[in-house]
């Protein structure tokens, strides 16, 4: 990895809202080489260093979306710092609202924002991940909430997650996996027509 980008994660994971994990970015990257990866969609970019990471691994075009005006400050100068240029679209605001502007496919989608709107964004990802494309969920089971019991205050954060959980299990159009990655990551591929009349 770039050592500029690396130092960056370090500072990044001593925020309130950390860079996700290593092994969590290192599993994305391996996904996106496997699945020679051109067009990146982020939810939740944070500073864009998740972005950053999948450009210079591709060289592919990517859209991030980032609610906080902050963060998206910086991951604008992120993106102009690495060069990522006419290679990065940064849409700032609800990706609740943002989701459904866009168009076209994408063929890797990584979902990192609110987990409580999970449930909300999954309709919008499905319709623009390509078929063989893989949506990765980021923290899904949350400090072992999800499948433990969770305190108080985060029992209804944890119910969402699983109620997202149970959506991705159940959809004939996915076929998912939750890997102990970071706090859980969950790798959910789009099935091609044909796969889907043989299971």
């Amino acid at each position: 990895m770039d050592a500029a980008l690396r130092a960056l994660r370090e500072e990044a994971k001593k925020g309130r809202d950390p860079a996700c994990a290593d092994e969590t970015l290192d599993y994305l990257l391996h996904t996106a080489e496997t699945l020679h990866a051109l067009r990146f969609l982020e939810i939740g970019a944070g500073e864009g260093l998740t972005s950053v990471a999948f450009f210079l691994k591709t060289g592919g075009d990517f859209v991030a979306i980032e609610k906080d005006p902050s963060r998206a400050a910086r991951a604008r100068e992120n993106f102009r710092r690495f060069g990522c240029g006419a290679h990065a679209t940064l849409l700032e605001g609800d990706a609740g609202k943002l989701l459904p502007l866009l168009s076209g496919k994408f063929d890797l989608i990584f979902l990192d924002g609110p987990k409580a709107q999970y449930r909300r964004y999954l309709f919008d990802c499905k319709r623009l991940l390509r078929e063989g494309g893989v949506l990765l969920s980021d923290d899904v089971l949350l400090f072992g909430w999800v499948r433990g019991e969770p305190p108080k205050k985060r029992r209804m954060l944890a119910e969402h997650l699983r109620e997202y959980l149970g959506m991705l299990s159940s959809d004939p159009e996915l076929s998912t996996k939750v890997l102990e990655l970071g706090e859980g990551l969950a790798v959910s591929q789009k099935i091609a027509p044909e796969h889907k009349e043989e299971s």
